[in-house]
């Protein structure tokens, strides 16, 4: 009580800065900046707040595209599901937590916010500016206590008391809290500045990464440390990646990220809404630690039973791939193969499902997976092989889990460090594909290659095709080995544009690459149409009507 009692007066003391009218030639991002509203009001809303590291500009990276300067509250969208939850980025760049209320935009953002919401808030790399000047303003007083000082204000020409960087924080908090949201604090993101060696990475100075956290943990707010995390992030890639997250036109930038860089922030915030248990699982596309390594564990292969044909004596359809194809249901996700037996005479043919969740052509196959399923492959069995999904993760990323492969269906190999510091050579998609084509065909099995199911937002007219290298590759390996190809890419497309929008987006248990049980069965379908489609036929016989 105390504390909430504490909040409130010091957000009551806040007003003249509040009562300040700017204009366009003091404010340039008020009468500049148009900021979102929520697109769908009826759902939950997290709204942002903060400076040019979470907004920048206009948001459009100054036209220069993924290598202009972007905040992180732009790629961060992509992690969270708008059909459960608004991203309303309200920051704006060149402001500090008390240009941001002194400007109206805080009065303006608050009138979206309603009971249920998170609101995060991000300041500090304006804060250390001058109290006074005539250029912006925008500085405060050091620290977190009850301290004021009183000024003119050389920009504005108005009288102006100005707060402790910790005031300006519990004004919003209250005000949050007063509308039924939940605030949330965020440190000012890591600076790309290295120390004498190299390897490590100064952590903030001027302290406003630890007043952001002592605020968040006297007034009982949860706090994400994007400084500290950040430079733990940058030190596991070290400096010769980390370069290549800024933009490249200006090397002396160490603040403003261009769009990778801001993606990699915006991981970290998602880690840290995940670490503090903020939202519903149901609202992320994707999760993350704050090490930028996916948040879900993948399972290890070797813990996890391959399936074996119900009755030896019977060819075997079987299966290998990723979560596409086999996702057990998890978050309500299932894959088309685990809805393709019910097109087979099951008495007659095993349809064994061997895919297993976040593997790619070269997991599969480092992780001692194939060699189990190859084991069990007999003459006369049929083979299909479906990955693309996983493999363009970064080579040498941590993030990546080791998953990614080399473009391509040539020679070249990348010497890859795993996290107990063992060596990997990397291998290309095509060459992982040719080897599984080649050991399949070693125990007389026939095999088919299939290009990857589209996600949910890359099958409409207008648009490029989805995994058109993947599936060009898939085709290449499959012609120069002996293998069978079907682009069930195109066939899912053709068969999505075919039943609209509406129907497919109810097809996807997450945002944008997996699907519910209507969707493995739809994709499911497509798949039995390219078998059919195959010179020979070689399943024809096997093929029954599924129930309806």
């Amino acid at each position: 009580m105390l504390r909430t009692l504490t909040a409130l007066l010091s957000l009551l003391a806040l007003p003249l800065a509040q009562a300040q009218t700017f204009t366009a030639a003091t404010d340039p991002a008020r009468a500049q900046v148009t900021l979102p509203a929520p697109a769908r009001p009826e759902l939950p809303s997290i709204l942002l707040i903060g400076d040019s590291t979470v907004r920048n500009g206009h948001d459009d990276g100054q036209g220069k595209g993924a290598e202009g300067q972007w905040g992180w509250g732009n790629p961060i969208a992509a992690y969270l599901d708008a059909s459960r939850v608004n991203l309303v980025n309200r920051a704006v760049g060149g402001l500090s937590s008390r240009t941001y209320r002194s400007s109206g935009h805080w009065e303006r953002s608050k009138a979206f916010i309603k009971k249920g919401d998170w609101v995060l808030m991000q300041f500090g790399h304006n804060d250390a500016s001058p109290v006074n000047d005539n250029s912006r303003a925008r500085g405060v007083l050091r620290g977190t206590g009850p301290e004021k000082e009183d000024i003119n204000n050389l920009l504005t020409g108005q009288p102006e008391t100005v707060y402790t960087y910790g005031a300006y924080l519990r004004g919003y908090i209250a005000e949050i809290r007063a509308l039924g949201a939940t605030p949330v604090i965020c440190s000012p993101v890591i600076r790309k500045r290295w120390e004498a060696d190299g390897v490590k990475v100064q952590r903030a100075g001027g302290n406003f990464a630890a007043w952001a956290a002592e605020v968040a943990r006297q007034e009982g707010v949860a706090f994400i440390d994007l400084n500290e995390w950040g430079a733990l992030r940058y030190e596991a890639l070290g400096k010769e990646t980390v370069e290549k997250l800024f933009p490249a036109d200006t090397p002396q930038e160490t603040v403003h990220t261009n769009w990778l860089g801001a993606a990699v922030n915006a991981q970290l915030v998602i880690a840290g809404l995940i670490q503090n248990k903020l939202l519903p699982d149901a609202f992320y596309t994707h999760r993350f630690a704050p090490d930028g390594s996916d948040d879900r564990p993948v399972v290890d292969a070797r813990k996890v039973k391959v399936e074996a044909p119900r009755d030896p004596r019977l060819p075997s359809l079987v299966l290998i791939g990723d979560s596409t194809v086999r996702s057990g249901g998890q978050n309500g996700a299932y894959g088309w193969g685990e809805r393709l037996a019910a097109f087979f005479d099951t008495q007659r043919i095993n349809v064994v499902n061997n895919a297993i969740g976040g593997r790619s052509s070269r997991t599969f196959f480092t992780e001692g997976r194939w060699a189990s399923v190859l084991e069990q492959l007999k003459a006369g069995d049929i083979l299909l092989i479906q990955f693309g999904h996983n493999d363009g993760a970064r080579i040498g990323d941590p993030a990546a889990k080791n998953r990614g492969s080399v473009p391509g269906i040539g020679p070249e190999a990348v010497e890859d460090t795993k996290p107990d510091g063992s060596k990997e050579m990397v291998q290309s998609f095509g060459w992982y594909l040719a080897r599984y084509i080649s050991d399949a065909k070693a125990r007389g099995a026939n095999v088919v290659i299939l290009s990857p199911i589209p996600h949910k937002d890359r099958w409409q007219a207008g648009q490029p095709r989805d995994f058109e290298n993947y599936a060009a590759w898939g085709e290449q390996v499959a012609r120069a080995n002996g293998a069978q190809f079907i682009d069930l890419t195109m066939l899912v497309t053709e068969a999505y544009r075919g039943i609209g929008a509406e129907r497919v987006d109810g097809f996807f248990s997450d945002a944008r690459t997996h699907t519910n049980d209507a969707g493995a069965v739809f994709n499911a379908t497509r798949v039995v149409e390219g078998l059919k489609r195959l010179p020979g036929q070689p399943l024809k016989a096997y093929l029954r009507e599924p129930p309806p």
